[in-house]
């Protein structure tokens, strides 16, 4: 990915790839978006795709694929043990990390789970830069809890701090003398921070995370799923490393973690997942629960099929070409945005191009789940379905009290190599739309509220006929209706 100045002086990126196989997107009338929001329960993950035009709810899972990596799906060893298409997996991941022992999962939560069944217990503490919602609850689950030692920084919506998933040392220092290695059986890093935004951490803070571990005994466990963005900036914003190749970023890292585990429907560009690691009691420790709960070792709950892409696919993602695309597109459509008053996260990061619904829709309470409210709104302006990362996204605290997220945020999650410049555009107009619109969002209340992540299923109602209205204005402005 390049980004490139053009003759009459806009700059833009350029996409290094070309399309070859397309899929035809529906973009139905305004009356039917509102009517199908109402079916979600105003909930966009419970949307039919069929009534959205563009999905940028996430990155995981709908990431293209690369004709070589459709090319080695026609490879494969389907044996249920001692597969050479898994031995394939295997030899990459030692060439690319540098680890011996492999477990494949089928996701990136199924490793979370596998790690917790096999570290967590009741009283311990799991520090981390940040939480995402399915570690901590695995964690939770298993009678832990986690400490957030995210730099103070990381918090800041508006920043030009170029590294705000890094960890606050001196924090993370004090909690290793409060509990000691009996009670903190590993720190979790992950790379580009999701609920924060996609924000990076830089190599230097990784590394002086590893000198604190080894000081205290301590695991240092890497959450790689976004790892491939975090290479990208760690290139192009640590000076210490812009000469270095991408290959040799990621040893550097995968040589500073004990343990790594991923989602390769977000690494890879397939789905599945896995953890990998040079410790042979940590593999051994894990490996039961793998074959018991995901499936034999030379599988793990993947299919075949989708081993060999991810192959393939870890091996392109040591192409700068390729990490390149997505955080180049997002930071397109953050600097258009910023251009027009339209309160982002910055500086720009990986994963997606997040507004802040805290300042977007101000005038809505937390109480009242102001990034649901504007994931919905969004969705009715446009056919487009981000995600809401805000309050939704907790869970209640154990005496049913609201646990107000520290950002409210929409999340526009931008795919790798799926959606074209011209669809990020439209996307912007009908966000510029809205926000002019913006007195007319008002809140959700919850009307079926599930007890564990309830961001997923649960289903809201407005607290008002705000979306009616809104569909009129909408009306009035674009007489189309699309």
């Amino acid at each position: 990915m390049s980004v490139v100045r053009f003759y009459r002086g806009e700059q833009i990126p350029l996409e290094m790839h070309k399309t070859r196989i397309v899929q035809k997107l529906n973009l139905i009338p305004v009356e039917r978006r509102l009517a199908a929001i109402t079916e979600a329960g105003n909930n966009t993950f419970l949307l039919k795709n069929r009534d959205v035009y563009l999905d940028l709810l996430t990155d995981s899972g709908v990431n293209a694929m690369s004709d070589r990596q459709l090319a080695a799906m026609m490879e494969t060893d389907d044996s249920y043990a001692g597969s050479e298409t898994y031995f394939k997996l295997e030899k990459k991941i030692q060439e690319i990390f540098g680890k011996k022992y492999f477990l494949p999962a089928h996701q990136g939560r199924a490793c979370e789970h596998i790690l917790a069944k096999a570290y967590v217990k009741p009283g311990s503490v799991v520090p981390m830069n940040y939480h995402f919602t399915t570690t901590k609850a695995h964690i939770v689950l298993q009678g832990g809890t986690i400490e957030e030692v995210l730099i103070d920084e990381g918090l800041k919506v508006t920043s030009d701090h170029p590294f705000k998933g890094d960890i606050d040392l001196d924090k993370l220092r004090r909690l290793f003398e409060q509990y000691g290695a009996d009670r903190i059986p590993f720190v979790r890093m992950e790379a580009g921070t999701n609920l924060i935004g996609g924000q990076p951490f830089s190599l230097a803070n990784l590394l002086a995370i590893r000198e604190l571990c080894d000081e205290f005994g301590i695991m240092l466990v890497l959450d790689a799923s976004l790892l491939a963005d975090n290479l990208y900036f760690i290139k192009e914003r640590e000076a210490e490393y812009q000469q270095r190749s991408i290959p040799e970023i990621t040893r550097i890292i995968a040589d500073c973690s004990d343990i790594i585990y991923f989602s390769a429907r977000k690494l890879g560009c397939a789905r599945g997942g896995g953890i990998c690691t040079n410790n042979e009691e940590a593999y051994k420790a894990m490996r039961e629960l793998v074959t018991l709960y995901e499936g034999f070792l030379t599988y793990g709950g993947m299919s075949v099929r989708e081993i060999e892409a991810l192959a393939v696919g870890l091996e392109e993602t040591m192409d700068e070409d390729m990490i390149s695309h997505a955080p180049q597109f997002i930071a397109y459509m953050v600097q258009e945005l910023q251009k027009h008053g339209i309160p982002v996260v910055t500086p720009a990061g990986g994963l997606g191009c997040h507004l802040d619904a805290g300042r977007f829709v101000e005038h809505i309470p937390q109480s009242q789940y102001p990034a649901g409210a504007l994931a919905a709104a969004l969705y009715i302006a446009s056919g487009v379905r981000g995600m809401e990362r805000g309050t939704l996204s907790e869970a209640r605290e154990p005496d049913g009290k609201e646990k107000y997220a520290d950002m409210e945020l929409v999340r526009l999650a931008l795919p790798r190599r799926v959606f074209t410049l011209s669809q990020v555009k439209y996307t912007i107009d009908r966000i510029l739309w809205l926000y002019d619109n913006r007195k007319l969002i008002e809140g959700l209340a919850f009307v079926e509220e599930p007890n564990v992540l309830r961001f997923f299923f649960g289903k809201l109602k407005p607290v008002s006929d705000w979306q009616s209205r809104l569909v009129a204005q909408f009306r009035q402005d674009f007489s189309n209706g699309l």
